[in-house]
């Protein structure tokens, strides 16, 4: 009998200015532009010492910026200067505004320093987006 198991196709990379609210299954190779810390808090009693991070970072490639929210594990990768890959990464809203995150079902990846130039005049985050409900 021949193996019909599918092979694994090859990601398809997208850029920063072709994200847009509501979607998610991106792999996109960006360079982190700026860290700000957000919520740091933890529990170091218990058994279960736990502690949980939140940092908002702004990332881009040639075509933009927009505003990653890295949580926990994550924040450690997210370094000033350095190039990660994030794969299936989806669009979330906060107050009209998208944001790019990972969640359990992708993954950050620190790559080799990317040879682009962040164009960072053009921030994806700034544009206010306004839900609006369409009666058929």
């Amino acid at each position: 009998m021949a193996d019909t198991k599918p092979g694994l196709r090859k990601p398809e990379f997208t850029k920063v200015d072709q994200l847009r609210p509501g979607t998610s299954g991106h792999n996109v190779t960006v360079k982190i532009v700026s860290t700000k810390m957000v919520l740091q808090k933890g529990r170091s009693d218990g058994p279960q010492a736990r502690q949980m991070r939140i940092c908002e970072c702004i990332v881009g490639d040639e075509t933009g910026v927009v505003v990653f929210t890295a949580r926990n594990d994550q924040v450690d990768v997210m370094k000033e200067g350095t190039t990660v890959t994030l794969r299936n990464a989806k669009i979330d809203m906060y107050k009209g505004s998208m944001r790019l995150a990972v969640d359990k079902w992708g993954r950050v990846e620190v790559t080799e320093p990317a040879s682009f130039k962040v164009k960072e005049d053009t921030n994806m985050s700034l544009v206010e987006y306004e839900v609006v409900n369409v009666v058929e």
